[in-house]
């Protein structure tokens, strides 16, 4: 079944076709994308649309890193929370001279749930994340190399601008409990497809 230089209808007065080839390919005039509007008619256009495509991932890897960072402030604002509350408690309770608090706690855990507003926000950055990954994914399937290669290259420069490692290691100095047991403590990777 060939579906090489299907043409499509009412596409201008000209008469020209777009170029549907469902194998791997490097048109560039007469190509399009997603649509009959977006029909490549000359290569000013094609630079443009992988220019284009590029920006939309670096947008998708833009919108991963926010998704990240909205999730890190919600934990940061829980996390000023409960220290305020354990340091109301740590007054609350006698302590002796020397002997710390009168009573022993087991290890208590603290659980915190979005709410409503902020779940709300979380998704929302999900369901755009996962449409425009969705519109990537279309382009991709044209087959087209020019726009493959823009893929990949936005990629490349969104995960260079948008997913900066850095990490927080301890050393020297008196470590904390919690330090010393994960020492390493990556800050705001995104994760693939995540």
């Amino acid at each position: 079944m060939g579906h090489s230089g299907m043409s499509m209808s009412g596409m201008d007065a000209s008469n020209s076709t777009c170029k549907l080839d469902m194998t791997w390919n490097w048109n560039v005039v007469d190509a399009y994308f997603l649509s009959e509007s977006w029909h490549i008619k000359n290569n000013a256009m094609m630079a443009a649309s992988c220019i284009g495509t590029s920006l939309l991932v670096v947008c998708l890897e833009f919108l991963r890193r926010v998704s990240h960072e909205y999730d890190a402030l919600l934990l940061r604002q829980f996390q000023r929370q409960l220290r305020a509350q354990q340091a109301a408690l740590a007054v609350a309770i006698p302590t002796n001279c020397c002997d710390g608090p009168d009573t022993t706690f087991a290890v208590q855990h603290a659980i915190f749930r979005a709410t409503a507003l902020q779940q709300l926000v979380r998704a929302v950055i999900h369901g755009v994340t996962l449409g425009l990954a969705y519109i990537i994914m279309l382009l991709i399937m044209y087959f087209n190399g020019y726009i493959f290669i823009s893929v990949i290259l936005g990629a490349v420069l969104g995960k260079f601008l948008c997913d900066w490692m850095v990490v927080r290691i301890p050393y020297g100095g008196p470590e904390s409990r919690e330090e010393k047991g994960n020492s390493l403590a990556a800050v705001g990777p995104t994760g693939c497809c995540a």
